[in-house]
């Protein structure tokens, strides 16, 4: 399934065992490709699989290719543009939701474009409680890895155009 650009779509991040981890009420679908889906959203419910919610403070341009196993949330806020990266799986779409696995490690890229590794902790815990494979391992560091690449080279969400243009783009829409 292909959603179609300015429908509103749920996502829904699980952890390797099958357990729901996170849900994004409602993201706008800015592109969407059978490998490719932009979105936006700004003050979205967010449910934690605790049973807690939340708002996001900002809006947001969501990057998830199935091409790679890592997903992009550019948050624009008044001091600039920070992006949250998280090593998943490539990403699924149903009729219910888009749909990811999370592992854990992550990205966090500051406006000036310098970065931080997150959570290798979180990672480790989690490989050894749910018996991560190995090759599941080396895939995910490989992917950090590209991850990484992709910040330095001002590559795909992290080119100085790819915010602005896809936020102009979700302005269009109506309410």
């Amino acid at each position: 399934m292909v959603p179609k650009i300015g429908e509103r779509i749920e996502i829904q991040s699980y952890k390797h065992d099958g357990n729901i981890h996170r849900i994004w009420e409602e993201t706008m679908v800015l592109k969407s490709q059978s490998n490719l889906l932009i979105g936006a959203n700004d003050r979205v419910l967010v449910k934690e699989s605790d049973g807690r919610f939340w708002r996001t403070r900002e809006p947001a341009i969501t990057y998830f290719t199935s091409n790679y196993w890592f997903n992009v949330i550019c948050m624009i806020r008044n001091d600039g543009i920070y992006y949250y990266c998280n090593i998943s799986s490539p990403f699924v779409i149903d009729d219910e939701a888009l749909k990811y696995i999370d592992y854990d490690l992550d990205i966090k890229v500051f406006p000036d474009m310098s970065y931080i590794i997150l959570d290798e902790d979180e990672f480790e815990q989690h490989r050894k409680q749910m018996n991560y494979p190995d090759v599941l391992s080396k895939i995910l560091y490989k992917q950090l890895h590209t991850l990484e690449r992709w910040v330095q080279q001002r590559k795909g969400p992290f080119s100085p155009e790819f915010v602005d243009k896809w936020y102009e783009h979700y302005l269009t829409f109506p309410n």
